[in-house]
């Protein structure tokens, strides 16, 4: 089932034992274009303070009530690791924020989620939560593993961008300017964003399309512009988008014979 990032926004988030806040951003992965998380504000439970929930967390989405429910306690969240979220998320965050729940990082392997094609945590991982030993080794081969392992955190690049940035970003086809990302479209069971909707109503006939990520040719993020390797005329002629209305796998087809691509799903 298909759904877009637009409807996510200002859905309560319910822990175990109560409710923690509202989503107020999605921080996807500009290289594999799959949400990594939904960024919560806590209101006054932790003073204004905002928490990073991970896909893998997510038991639910009730998406006629507005709630997502997640496999983690109040305790777990408040005290998991804190975010700015006026500054980039760094890789050595997300290494921190991993080791904390002791879920299997995402850019540690070949498919969507590293192991895995979908966001699934180590059996028990949610629910026990890992803490500092109390008595660390001084095994001097394991001081330094994890020196390296925090160098090479610091120097990676993690790849996040907010969907509330990205939305609003100029649309480059291969002859001119065709509209603005208007939303993203991303599939509920993996959490991979399978569409961009493209407002064309500045430069042609008023519509909303999709194009996918895959037809990206390159993004300046400085400049707030996309490239996508599709020319205005298959645009314009683009099968229209309509986001009252469930996305079917037969209109999926259709919008990938329009451009002459392979369907993602084969």
């Amino acid at each position: 089932m298909l759904h877009t990032v637009k409807e996510l926004h200002d859905f309560s988030v319910g822990a175990t034992d109560g409710g923690i806040g509202e989503i107020k951003d999605v921080y996807f992965d500009d290289e594999r274009w799959v949400v990594r998380y939904v960024v919560v504000d806590t209101g006054r439970w932790l003073s204004g303070r905002k928490v990073l929930i991970s896909p893998i967390s997510v038991r639910d989405v009730d998406w006629d009530d507005g709630v997502v429910n997640v496999n983690l306690d109040q305790r777990q969240i408040r005290e998991s690791p804190s975010i700015d979220t006026d500054k980039p998320v760094s890789r050595q965050h997300e290494t921190h924020y991993y080791n904390y729940y002791g879920y299997p990082s995402y850019w540690e392997g070949a498919n969507l989620w590293g192991l895995g094609a979908y966001p699934m945590p180590w059996i028990g991982a949610a629910g026990d939560v890992r803490q500092p030993s109390p008595h660390p080794s001084d095994h001097g081969a394991t001081r330094e593993r994890q020196r390296c392992v925090e160098r090479d955190a610091e120097a990676a690049d993690s790849h996040l961008r907010s969907s509330n940035e990205v939305i609003g970003y100029e649309i480059m086809a291969t002859d001119g300017p065709i509209g603005n990302v208007e939303n993203l479209v991303f599939d509920e069971k993996s959490w991979a964003i399978r569409y961009f909707v493209v407002d064309t109503r500045k430069w042609l006939p008023g519509k909303h399309v999709l194009l996918s990520p895959a037809w990206i040719d390159s993004v300046s993020w400085p400049e707030h512009q996309l490239y996508v390797k599709v020319t205005r005329r298959a645009v314009e002629t683009s099968p229209e988008y309509d986001d009252l209305l469930p996305l079917s796998r037969e209109q999926e087809a259709a919008i990938h014979r329009h451009h002459g691509r392979t369907v993602y799903w084969e």
